[in-house]
């Protein structure tokens, strides 16, 4: 469940901020069309490719393309490129199940909110790495590639590439959560892909997660993708190399973890313990009895086609009570 708090609302309505005007703008462009609300319905449960959903709306393939984009610019939908029998397919998937705006009766306090925290995928505070491994800066190489000493330089901290073939990097949130106020969903948000030497689009790694030190579920990227140039990737990093990855998205609530919707595991927010600590740790890595011990990319937002780093989002109710509606 994305909320926009009434506060947001407020700096849209004083014209603050160009870039919030134009997101609510673009949002609501987006759904005042029965065909991107078509899509939007028929990507509640699934993950679909343009073409699927070309085919089973009885759409154009052009047209389908150009909703997608409003989708997609409306943060409605994120896509993908996966490998195809021939060539790529753009994937789609649903971000959200509601919408909330929120406005203030008579100087009440809104009903829900969000924090969003980033972080830079060099900022982690503890790791166990094993080569190949390495980092990249926006201009070269962070330390010295396949040397696990090098991610304890403080250079790590202008990474934008982050890769090893084993073990985990550990990053350490700010916690956010104001107190008697109820969790209702965590998001936790990254480009990520395998990693090959060079690059290698058939190289599954098993992928895991954890939250506070509890394992959240584990995913399989199906690659490590190279041979055409990331959109953010610098010219001077070639495209024999890993240039971009996947945005995927672990999300907990009341009732299970996901990841892009599929379910993971029955861990829930009540597993996490989010009010013992100061920090909220997020540990990413590949275990050493990992079926396909295929390796981890992480990029940030100066690599790859993503413009961002690790994002934190942690969502609110007004209630103590776990919501019953898909979030």
């Amino acid at each position: 469940m994305a909320i926009i708090d009434a506060d947001q609302i407020k700096r849209i309505m004083k014209l603050d901020t160009l870039s919030e005007i134009g997101q609510v703008e673009a949002l609501l462009k987006s759904i005042y069309n029965v065909n991107r609300l078509r899509i939007l319905h028929f990507l509640a449960d699934r993950v679909a490719s343009v073409n699927e959903i070309a085919n089973a709306l009885d759409l154009p393939m052009s047209t389908t393309a150009l909703y997608i984009e409003a989708l997609e610019e409306a943060k409605l939908i994120q896509t993908e490129l996966e490998p195809a029998s021939r060539g790529q397919r753009k994937v789609c998937t649903r971000l959200y199940d509601q919408i909330l705006l929120d406005f203030p009766l008579n100087g009440q306090p809104t009903r829900g909110t969000f924090i969003e925290l980033n972080m830079p995928v060099g900022a982690f505070v503890d790791c166990m790495v094993r080569p190949t491994c390495g980092m990249l800066g926006n201009d070269g190489p962070v330390g010295m590639l396949d040397d696990p000493s090098s991610f304890y330089e403080l250079d790590r901290l202008q990474a934008q590439l982050v890769w090893f073939t084993k073990g985990y990097v550990e990053y350490r949130f700010p916690n956010r959560i104001p107190p008697n106020l109820p969790v209702q969903h965590l998001h936790i948000s990254m480009e990520i892909c395998s990693e090959a030497p060079l690059h290698n689009l058939h190289w599954p790694s098993d992928i895991t997660l954890w939250i506070n030190n509890v394992e959240t579920g584990t995913w399989t990227s199906p690659a490590d993708f190279g041979g055409e140039a990331g959109k953010l990737t610098p010219a001077w990093w070639t495209t024999r190399n890993t240039q971009y990855g996947l945005l995927k998205m672990w999300h907990v609530n009341h009732e299970e973890s996901r990841i892009d919707g599929a379910r993971l595991s029955n861990i829930t927010l009540a597993d996490l313990n989010l009010g013992n600590h100061p920090y909220i740790s997020v540990k990413i890595g590949v275990k050493e009895d990992a079926t396909h011990v295929g390796g981890i990319n992480l990029f940030g937002s100066g690599f790859g086609n993503y413009p961002q780093d690790i994002v934190l989002h942690i969502g609110f109710g007004s209630t103590t009570q776990p919501s019953r509606e898909r979030t």
